[in-house]
């Protein structure tokens, strides 16, 4: 075969098992908020046990990207482009741990009753998947612009993660008795903020991959 169509060949495979990786990793935010809202012991127990999948998918990504530098040699380009890939495995991996973390706060929140029905988390939830989304989609076709509008509803769930934040400290003093359950969601909240800021990541990481150059989507 080709040796430039060997390594294209190479290079998709790697980019399809990433983007496997990365839609695991979001039905796994989607799956832990779920148990939350529902209480959903069972279902949440599984989101922590089926996180091994999603380790063992960035394994064989690593595995593949570091084969690939070894044989190809590649340059420039190319090699900017099995960086980025890898670059991004880690921060899905991340997200992946999140989804993880909001089911343990389940766990620990068990069948008390919710203080208020869990209606903002899912809100500032569907927006931080938005995002996940466009960083996706923007390394998927290299779309600069994307990747900023990406970047650009970040100020948005860190607002909404400001409220929230700032309401659940209120319920402290209203309701001393649930302060585990307080806390737990607070955790949740701070899980779904870095949910946005790996997105955010992801973007910059795509800017990297286009441009070659570093760039800051928070400054």
């Amino acid at each position: 075969m080709n040796t430039r169509l060997n390594f294209d060949t190479n290079l998709k495979q790697l980019k399809d098992m990433l983007i496997e990786m990365a839609r695991k990793s979001e039905n796994a935010i989607k799956e832990s908020i779920y148990t939350l809202i529902n209480q959903d012991i069972e279902k949440a127990k599984k989101v922590i046990n089926d996180d091994t999948i999603i380790d063992e998918l960035e394994h064989e990504i690593n595995n593949k990207a570091i084969i690939l530098i070894a044989k190809e040699s590649p340059v420039a380009g190319d090699l900017r482009k099995i960086i980025v890939a890898l670059k991004i495995s880690s921060e899905v991996e991340r997200i992946a741990d999140n989804a993880v973390n909001i089911a343990k706060a389940t766990l620990h929140i068990g069948l008390e009753k919710h203080i208020k029905e869990i209606v903002d988390i899912p809100k500032m939830m569907n927006l931080a998947l938005e995002m996940l989304d466009d960083s996706l989609n923007a390394f998927l076709t290299e779309d600069i612009e994307l990747a900023r509008k990406c970047a650009e509803k970040d100020d948005k769930v860190d607002e909404m993660y400001g409220i929230l934040i700032k309401e659940l400290l209120g319920y402290l003093q209203k309701y001393p008795a649930q302060t585990n359950q307080i806390t737990q969601l607070a955790f949740v909240c701070r899980y779904i903020e870095r949910l946005a800021d790996h997105s955010t990541n992801i973007a910059e990481h795509v800017i990297y991959l286009v441009t070659g150059q570093r760039y800051d989507l928070n400054a």
